[in-house]
């Protein structure tokens, strides 16, 4: 493909392609950032707000600690924590020091993590202590040597942070016990980093930034690789595309973001710290967005411009009786991504901010933005939107034909300087993904028509999307066999009004006595939240194929 009938789709200002060569690292674009916004605040936690000056003071402290510990350039640092101020410190620390980021689920079960853990080769690991029970358990069969734990009130002062401590430990009981020997904690890191002086190795475009986790086509997780330039150009990208409504905030006012998704995450890894870190902007950083009230009162204390959500989250936040203490005036940008945003929701959050969700589409493989709707849309469209500055994207027949006619179904593929150098030791995954025009073939099925505007109708894999986390049937489908009393099972998605989709797992017994109780407990010890089973049903025999193979579409349809 080589015309982009999309481009006459670009609102004013937007460029038709961005010049990722500006920066040679994110070390670059961060560097500059705390160069230049040195006095700003970056962010903006429980009350208090950390500059960038400060970040760039500790993730100095920390980055020279962790060389300290004789890790060496391109070494793997997993990072476990939910939004707190310690993440984008250590993020800027392991990029500053020459190592790779290891984005973790804090949720995950032992079992995921120690999957992770092996699998990225990861040395070392900064982790929030609500979790570090987690790691205790799967710690000795993982190459982990060396680990960071932080606690809520860390970054909070002294006496505050004591207070918060005190009241996660003691009052909420949100941290286990656990014996992790060795492990220092995050400020007696950034003590003795203090002391030790930082070799700053020279990062290049095409260096390794993060292994970011996903199922991928299939159900065992693998890391998606994304070298400097591939974030660095979504960035840019993601900048030009915001920027005909972001240039509307009053001079004078540091345009601010809401970054309540997790920074685990790639949509708010990129969209919030990273875009925030380029244009000098404050993160409001929210720990658990689950906590509706919490977090509406933490956004009633700010002014903000930029909001990056899923659909439950737009929706949950416009239907709480808390709503109106917001003011969402300043509001200028609501991005809806992840998962498909409803059209309902996307009515009711206009009548309510006066602000369009501006619905996206991209996938841990490509940093994660690939296309958007325009952000002077005034109406909701249901589309995916036209793919951004130095995008590309095209429709795929079964045999990897181009489909040029306007509407017709076929997989949706994507090549841009956001696309993944590929998956993490996984040659053989990675070719089943790639073209040879360099297309990252996405696994969904769409449409595109005559006005470059592309929609989702399909997913060519059995994947479930729950809440904009992919969950993969064959994984809860390996981990539930396991399970003393399972002949077989299946699992499939249904749809759900709270989370778009939800799992449903069909059982076939071994054991008669077996219970959904049973059943339930066991998932929940070895699956986390969003990947374990909403409905269970047992059955005599699980539809299959003349080969044997189950079908899961049968299941689906009769859901």
């Amino acid at each position: 493909m080589t015309d982009r009938p999309w481009l006459s789709a670009y609102p004013e200002g937007v460029p038709a392609d961005i010049d990722a060569s500006q920066y040679q690292s994110l070390v670059e674009l961060m560097e500059q950032a705390f160069g230049q916004y040195a006095d700003r605040t970056a962010y903006s936690f429980m009350g208090k707000d950390t500059s960038f000056a400060e970040t760039d003071a500790q993730s100095r402290q920390l980055a020279a600690y962790l060389q300290s510990l004789g890790l060496v350039r391109g070494d793997r640092v997993a990072l476990m924590m939910p939004n707190i101020p310690q993440y984008p410190v250590a993020v800027a620390a392991v990029l500053r020091a020459g190592f790779v980021v290891v984005n973790v689920n804090p949720l995950y079960t032992p079992r995921e993590l120690e999957h992770q853990l092996k699998d990225s080769g990861a040395k070392a690991i900064v982790i929030i202590e609500n979790f570090a029970a987690t790691l205790q358990a799967c710690i000795a069969g993982t190459p982990v040597k060396h680990v960071v734990l932080c606690a809520m009130g860390d970054r909070l002062g002294t006496l505050k942070g004591a207070l918060v401590n005190y009241v996660v430990r003691s009052v909420k009981k949100l941290v286990p016990p656990f014996e992790l020997p060795g492990a220092v904690r995050f400020n007696d890191a950034l003590a003795k980093g203090a002391g030790a002086t930082l070799d700053r190795p020279e990062m290049r475009p095409d260096d390794i930034a993060l292994l970011q986790y996903t199922g991928g086509t299939t159900g065992v997780s693998k890391g998606a690789v994304l070298l400097h330039r591939n974030v660095i150009a979504n960035v840019l990208q993601s900048e030009a595309w915001n920027q005909p409504v972001m240039k509307r905030v009053p001079a004078g006012e540091q345009p601010t973001s809401v970054c309540a998704l997790p920074l685990y995450h790639i949509f708010a890894f990129t969209v919030n710290m990273m875009l925030s870190m380029r244009t000098g902007g404050k993160t409001i950083l929210i720990p658990n967005p689950r906590d509706l009230a919490a977090t509406l009162k933490e956004l009633s204390r700010h002014t903000f411009h930029s909001f990056p959500a899923v659909n439950t989250l737009f929706n949950g936040l416009a239907h709480h009786p808390d709503f109106a203490t917001v003011n969402w005036k300043n509001l200028k940008v609501s991005v809806g991504g992840g998962m498909a945003v409803q059209a309902a929701v996307a009515q009711l959050w206009l009548e309510k901010t006066g602000c369009p969700i501006c619905e996206g589409y991209g996938l841990s493989e490509t940093s994660p933005s690939a296309s958007c709707n325009p952000v002077t849309a005034k109406e909701f469209s249901g589309t995916i939107g036209v793919p951004i500055p130095s995008t590309w994207m095209c429709i795929l027949d079964d045999e990897g034909n181009d489909i040029t006619a306007s509407g017709e179904r076929g997989e949706i593929a994507i090549k841009g300087p956001q696309v993944m150098a590929g998956y993490w030791q996984r040659p053989d995954e990675t070719a089943k993904v790639m073209t040879d025009s360099g297309y990252f073939k996405t696994g969904d099925i769409g449409t595109m028509d005559a006005r470059g505007y592309f929609k989702i109708v399909d997913r060519k894999k059995d994947m479930v999307l729950v809440s904009g986390f992919n969950v993969y049937p064959n994984e809860v489908e390996d981990v539930v066999a396991l399970m003393p009393g399972v002949l077989e099972c299946a699992v499939v998605g249904v749809p759900d009004e709270k989370t778009g989709e939800a799992v449903k797992l069909v059982i076939v017994k071994k054991d008669p006595q077996l219970t959904e109780e049973q059943v339930r407990q066991y998932c929940h010890d070895n699956l986390t939240g969003y990947k374990r089973p909403k409905v269970i049903e047992f059955r005599t025999e699980l539809p299959k194929s003349p080969v044997g193979k189950i079908l899961r579409r049968m299941l689906r349809d009769k859901a």
